[in-house]
């Protein structure tokens, strides 16, 4: 079967970079959008002029010419989008709803894949002010596409490795701990670790999946299902020294929000619902959804002690 033609929106950032790779990757024409906007930001230019090297099409397109979306659009069949919905960086969510309009004007696009790649929005209805924020947002992009009929694939990829499992799921650094470790609660709520490399390889390969079509998938690879203590013993195991521990209870954790900025609220927020309320593991998945590493068991996706040695 033809491989479907792929553009990436956002294909600069942190996950879009690695969605264009795997893209690549696996023989889809791949094109990514190049929009005006980044004005003189070299570092995202040499991005995508690599991008070109390794045989990807830019596309010139801006949110701000909707013709041009549309136009760019015409030239494919599958739409990613991985645009930033985080606070510590740009947080652009409802800009999607013109790339909405755009897909349902040129009206040839199979699937739409917007940006999620996270904890599921569906299931985060009493999510804590004033994270909720990234939830609502994707809620709102969803409607817009069911709205509109567009055939969709919702990506919930969980807890991404490189902000997670590195700092043993530690706020505010990226490494792990030398000396001691914060565990919340008693530390043994499951959590799903997942290398965004791996994220990247399966979002590819639901694009043309007729199993993922109008569904949520969901990245849970069976021995990335940990609990922080589980995470903090292999790290210990791997280097050979303990560390100290110390618990966090959920009160703490929430009273630390007062005066923190509004992104260190929202990181708090997500870190109670992950932690102490497993809000990625306590639920099974139904037939709204499909389970990424039973529908490609091809993929030899990272484990989470092999992911830890890069720390050492």
């Amino acid at each position: 079967m033809e491989k479907s033609k792929v553009l990436v929106v956002g294909g600069t950032g942190y996950i879009g970079r690695r969605i264009v790779k795997a893209s690549l990757a696996q023989g889809h024409p791949t094109f990514v959008l190049q929009r005006p906007e980044i004005g003189l930001d070299i570092e995202k230019l040499q991005i995508l002029l690599s991008f070109k090297v390794q045989g990807a099409t830019l596309l010139e397109g801006s949110f701000e010419d909707h013709k041009s979306l549309v136009e760019a659009v015409k030239k494919v069949d599958v739409v990613i989008s991985a645009m930033s919905g985080v606070f510590f960086r740009s947080h652009n969510l409802l800009l999607q709803l013109k790339l909405v309009e755009a897909i349902k004007e040129a009206g040839n696009i199979k699937r739409f894949l917007p940006s999620e790649f996270g904890i599921d929005p569906a299931r985060m209805g009493d999510a804590l002010e004033p994270g909720r924020v990234s939830f609502d947002e994707k809620m709102v992009v969803r409607k817009a596409i069911e709205e509109a009929n567009i055939p969709h694939t919702y990506v919930s990829a969980n807890c991404f490795a490189g902000y997670f499992a590195g700092n043993l799921s530690q706020m505010g650094v990226l490494t792990p701990p030398k000396e001691k470790v914060y565990l919340y609660g008693d530390g043994n709520v499951k959590v799903v670790y997942v290398d965004e490399d791996d994220i990247a390889t399966y979002t590819i390969k639901t694009v043309d999946d007729p199993c993922t079509l109008n569904k949520t998938v969901y990245i849970r690879p069976q021995e990335n299902i940990l609990s922080q203590r589980q995470l903090v013993e292999l790290w210990e195991n791997l280097t050979g020294k303990k560390l100290d521990k110390f618990s966090i209870s959920k009160e703490d954790l929430l009273a630390s929000m007062k005066g923190m900025d509004y992104s260190g609220q929202s990181g708090v927020g997500h870190f109670y619902h992950i932690y102490y309320e497993g809000c990625l593991t306590n639920f099974e998945i139904g037939q709204e959804g499909e389970e990424a590493s039973k529908l490609y068991p091809e993929v030899k996706y990272k484990r989470m002690d092999e992911y830890l040695k890069l720390y050492m």
